[in-house]
């Protein structure tokens, strides 16, 4: 092919446009309106039939008109017409070739859009074959995540690690820095002791050897004018006064060596003496560590405050209650403050200097901060424990004053009223005399008023009952004029009835009333064993009835509550007549056997017969019972007597309230007819081994007492010690109390000691738990934690977490206290739940209330059991059982009531089992 071919085919590149400017050129040319054809000069024509050549890509439609022949051909045919017209034709031929091109492709994506689409949608309709991998991506994002949080919780241990071991080590160098600076401060001190010690020993200076004291010349200077003159006069005068005041005080010989070698009480004595005072605060004044201006109250206050870190360093034991860090603070300060204080007084020739004023200065005022904290904190403990002891020897005066015959009264009068003097004297100085008479009023108000007689809520009078005349001699409810065949008849009738009766037998009415002369009969303690009781006879009775027995049943019960009705009303009066008439067994038996007996009848005669006798508190119970409709007669026969027994209660209570003086003189002669009548003339076999363990006990003790201390009549083993420490081991234990245990002298009380074993095991548990507390959280073992206490009394031994959350209600726990808290807790608990003594802490606890309980149980004179009551609550409060001081002191009294009545009921019998004893012993020995 020529070479001239190939180069028209690649037209010059400056003289080509944009296929878009050319494509719109062709337009308008070809969308023209006029149809004159205008013809452009051929070599233009030629670069725009040449230049869209160019434009179009290569494909297979148009792979023929791009090759040289095509194109050759086609310069062959236009140069063969030469005409302008076929030149247009070629062009529209082209541009028609190229629409359809562009079509086809636009047709060709757009189908090959639709089958994307198509797809697309057919994959998004299509259910999922597996979701493994989503599956593992969870997983996957799970496993990160949880790892980040170990990673987060990793960082944030190392970090807290981190603060801690810098929080270490910074304490570390500030304790080490403070020993340092208190290392040298003593250096100094010693270096300033060593130098004027130095000073006042000088030795003789070399010019004395001279021959005469002639040849020396001593210069005088001498004061120019009148102002130093009086100057030097000023400076001498002062310093001979500084030398008086510090020579008075030295003159005292008030060191703490001195302090230490003389006994707590003389120290006392010895600082609170006028002349020690003056001396002193001229002292503190002289050296700047008093205002002048200050009031002499106020000065006085401060001087006992300086003396007071004597007796801290002399007489620690008897001043500081523990050595907690407070008061190991107080004392270290007290220490430096008193070797400043040495240091600047040691030589009274020689005045001291700037820099050990200052010293003094600021260790007597970190000494003085340190103890008005350590008074704050102390004090409140210190106000309730003479509050409680106040209160403790004004419950005594209440107990004694009203002696008819005076010789007890007049006994304790006068210990009681020194020591309540001496209390209300101490407790004026710790808070003032307005606060503390405030304190102390309000303190025996609250005693007194839950000390004094409990009034039933509501009339309690039955409306039947009638006030006995002046003239009565013997009370209605207990027959105390009876022979011993009436109680015999009386006590097994009461006994075949006590089953199903709310009521006790009269014995131990009897002796609870002379133990205690508001005794009223109580319902709750016999209330589950009589519900027992009917459950039973209701049983019986459905068996009786299926048997064909149910008629002896229905007189047995009619006539059971004839003879309770008949017991509340006064005979000759209507309702007893109309009582024994409306129930009489025989008439009752006659209808019951004519089957002419209405239980409708029967309850409807009850409701409107009950609320003329009952009492106006039980009408709610009479009211309920009325409307009671229950179809089963058993049923409602049981509730009408359970109504009937509490309207006996209340009828007994009544004549109890009218006839308990009467009752209380024949009480002891009533219980020894009772007791000769059960004894008989049996040997008291369980009183004679509970003597013998007791008397065992007490010798061993009061031997063990001698052989430390001289002998002297307080140690000797008599009567009523040895009975006090049996009663004593009776009524504080924890064990369960058993059949032998308890002598036959003491039967009644069987129920009473029983609860007070429950009592005291409960408080040793919760002492021991809450003692526990304060020694971890680093408190005084004497505050008293009440609101915890009594919170704790409630919950059950098998839930640790209740009593861990009962002092988490109030103080805040830290995790380590907590955790070891915790740990203590349920020992302690198990030890309750066994109703064993085997913790440490509890041991020493029920150790500390058995020797208190015996202590003032055990105190012979009127000056013993004072002084005994009065140190309770320090005593108490010091042991760890500061919350149970009131609950204590209560069951000393009740002790003490149950040992004055059982010794004058059964004293004859006690000195047969005593001599019976000591027979033994001398024949064993």
């Amino acid at each position: 092919m020529p070479r001239s071919d190939s180069s028209d085919l690649e037209p010059d590149s400056s003289h080509a446009l944009h296929p878009t400017i050319r494509e719109e050129v062709q337009d308008l040319m070809m969308s023209s309106d006029n149809d004159t054809v205008h013809v452009p000069p051929p070599h233009i024509a030629a670069r725009f039939s040449r230049s869209s050549n160019l434009r179009r890509k290569s494909s297979a439609t148009s792979s023929r008109r791009n090759s040289l022949s095509s194109h050759h051909s086609s310069r062959s045919s236009r140069s063969a017409h030469g005409g302008p017209y076929s030149t247009h034709v070629a062009q529209h031929l082209r541009r028609a070739s190229i629409i359809e091109t562009r079509k086809a492709r636009l047709a060709d994506r757009a189908a090959h859009a639709e089958q994307v689409r198509l797809r697309a949608a057919l994959a998004k309709a299509a259910p999922r074959a597996s979701t493994s991998s989503e599956e593992r991506a969870l997983a996957a994002k799970q496993a990160r995540e949880k790892f980040l949080a170990q990673v987060a919780a990793n960082c944030a241990e190392e970090v807290k690690r981190a603060k801690k071991v810098a929080e270490d080590t910074r304490e570390k160098r500030a304790a080490e820095h403070l020993r340092l600076k208190e290392d040298m401060i003593e250096r100094l001190a010693e270096a300033e002791k060593r130098r004027s010690l130095l000073q006042q020993n000088q030795r003789r200076p070399r010019t004395a050897t001279l021959p005469s004291v002639e040849e020396r010349k001593v210069l005088i200077r001498r004061p120019r004018n009148e102002t130093e003159a009086a100057k030097v006069i000023q400076k001498a005068w002062r310093n001979s006064k500084r030398r008086s005041i510090v020579s008075d005080f030295l003159e005292l010989g008030l060191t703490l060596e001195n302090v230490q070698k003389t006994s707590f009480e003389d120290v006392g004595s010895l600082l609170s003496q006028d002349k020690v005072l003056e001396t002193t605060t001229k002292v503190l004044r002289m050296y700047g560590l008093q205002d002048n201006d200050s009031d002499i109250t106020g000065e006085r206050t401060a001087t006992r405050t300086f003396l007071s870190a004597f007796l801290v360093l002399g007489h620690p034991a008897q001043v500081l209650s523990q050595e907690g860090e407070q008061e190991k603070d107080l004392i270290e300060k007290a220490k430096n403050a008193l070797l400043c204080f040495d240091t600047v007084v040691v030589n009274p020739s020689l005045s001291p200097s700037a820099n050990q004023l200052e010293l003094l200065s600021d260790a007597y005022a970190s000494f003085q901060t340190a103890f008005t904290a350590w008074k704050d904190r102390d004090s409140s403990v210190l106000l309730d424990t003479m509050l409680a002891q106040f209160v403790e020897l004004d419950a005594i005066w209440q107990t004694v004053k009203n002696d008819k015959e005076g010789l007890v009264a007049e006994d304790y009068r006068e210990g009681i009223q020194q020591n309540q003097t001496l209390l209300l004297v101490r407790l004026k100085r710790l808070a003032g005399p307005d606060k503390a008479m405030k304190m102390i009023t309000e303190a025996v108000r609250k005693s007194r008023k839950a000390k004094g007689k409990k009034k039933p809520v509501g009339d309690v009078r039955p409306r039947a009952a009638s006030l006995p005349s002046a003239d009565a001699t013997a009370p209605t409810l207990t027959p105390v004029e009876a022979s011993v065949s009436d109680i015999d008849a009386d006590t097994s009738e009461l006994g075949n009835r006590r089953a199903t009766s709310l009521l006790p037998d009269n014995r131990t009415i009897m002796h609870e009333l002379a133990i205690n002369k508001e005794y009223r009969i109580d319902t709750k303690p016999k209330t589950d064993m009589r519900d027992n009781a009917i459950q039973a006879v209701s049983a019986n009775m459905r068996q009786g009835f299926e048997s064909g027995l149910g008629d002896l049943f229905i007189v047995a019960m009619a006539e059971t509550i004839r003879e309770k009705l008949l017991s509340l009303v006064v005979p000759g009066k209507s309702l007893h007549t109309l009582i024994s008439d409306s129930l009489d067994t025989a008439m009752i038996a006659n209808q019951v056997k004519m089957g002419a007996f209405s239980y409708q009848q029967f309850f409807t005669f009850m409701n409107s017969l009950l609320p003329k006798i009952c009492a106006p508190v039980r009408d709610a119970e009479v009211k309920a019972l009325a409307e009671d409709q229950t179809e089963d007669p058993i049923e409602r026969l049981a509730k009408l007597n359970y109504v009937v027994d509490l309207l006996s209660v209340d009828h007994a209570n009544f004549s109890l309230q009218m006839n308990a003086p009467l009752l209380i003189k024949e009480a002891m002669s009533y219980e020894q007819r009772c007791f000769t009548n059960i004894v008989g003339c049996q040997t008291l076999s369980r009183t004679s081994k509970w003597w013998s363990e007791a008397k065992r006990k007490t010798e061993e003790e009061m031997a063990r007492r001698s052989s430390r201390d001289q002998s002297t009549p307080a140690n000797r083993a008599t009567s009523d010690k040895i009975y006090m420490q049996g009663l004593v081991d009776l009524a504080i234990g924890v064990t369960e109390l058993h059949e032998v245990g308890i002598p036959e002298t003491l039967e009644l009380d069987r129920s009473r000691i029983s609860r007070m074993r429950v009592d005291i095991l409960r408080m040793v548990v919760i002492s021991a738990i809450l003692l526990t507390a304060k020694n971890l959280m680093r408190r005084d073992v004497r505050s008293q934690w009440k609101e915890q206490a009594q919170r704790m009394w409630d919950l059950p031994f098998t839930d640790a977490q209740a009593f861990i959350a009962a002092i988490e209600s109030r103080y805040a726990l830290p995790p380590n206290t907590k955790t070891q808290l915790s740990g203590t807790t349920e020992r302690i608990l198990l030890d309750g739940r066994n109703r064993q003594v085997s913790h440490p802490v509890v041991k020493v606890l029920l150790q500390k209330i058995k020797a208190h309980v015996y202590t003032r149980l055990s105190a012979s004179s009127a000056d013993e059991r004072v002084k005994a009551a009065s140190s309770a609550s320090q005593v108490l409060s010091s042991g760890g059982l500061p919350e149970f001081v009131v609950a204590i002191g209560a069951m000393v009294d009740e002790l003490q009531r149950v040992a004055d009545v059982d010794r004058e009921a059964h004293g004859k019998w006690y000195d047969d089992v005593i001599k019976a004893v000591n027979q033994e012993d001398s024949s064993g020995a």
